[in-house]
């Protein structure tokens, strides 16, 4: 089932300071004293979503999903449940990685979705030597991770150069 949400409430939260200060003073609040602060816009809180690296593995997850479909039913909680899991790894260490404020660990996320997308392709290639997929699907898949691989390497060195400058 796919839920979707219709509508994100956020709620808008009182100044900190504000607070402590008034509750120093043991004084009650009226909602007047409460700074309304500018609700940020879903891409300042979610950046990764601007990075073409997440939008291709994203793409990437899309189409091997699509892949799956291929496969027999037998295969449904062996190597269709490791590739998912592996494939939907990829975007998902991007984001968390980029939740980061530390960029060692924002490294530390991107090396992960690296590994994982290895993963994902060698278990492509076990998939095409059982006849799941076909040798087509199977170069498309090739092309996907060496489009995601070069991302993924120039993210990792922008992220170190990064960390070496504040050293």
């Amino acid at each position: 089932f796919l839920f979707r949400l219709s509508r994100v409430h956020i709620p808008i939260l009182p100044d900190w300071k504000t607070v402590i200060n008034t509750k120093q003073n043991d004084e009650r609040l009226t909602m007047n004293e409460f700074r309304i602060n500018k609700v940020k816009s879903m891409d300042e809180y979610f950046s990764y979503r601007k990075l073409r690296v997440y939008q291709q593995a994203k793409e990437l997850v899309i189409y091997v999903y699509g892949l799956l479909l291929l496969f027999p039913k037998e295969e449904q909680y062996a190597l269709c449940d490791q590739l998912r899991r592996a494939v939907i790894s990829i975007p998902s260490n991007i984001a968390e990685g980029m939740g980061r404020a530390s960029v060692k660990e924002q490294v530390h996320f991107i090396e992960i979705a690296f590994g994982s997308l290895n993963e994902v392709m060698c278990q492509l290639e076990l998939a095409c030597d059982l006849s799941y997929i076909s040798e087509e699907n199977l170069r498309t898949s090739e092309d996907f991770v060496k489009e995601l691989t070069r991302m993924l390497s120039n993210l990792r060195k922008i992220r170190i150069e990064r960390l070496k400058a504040t050293v």
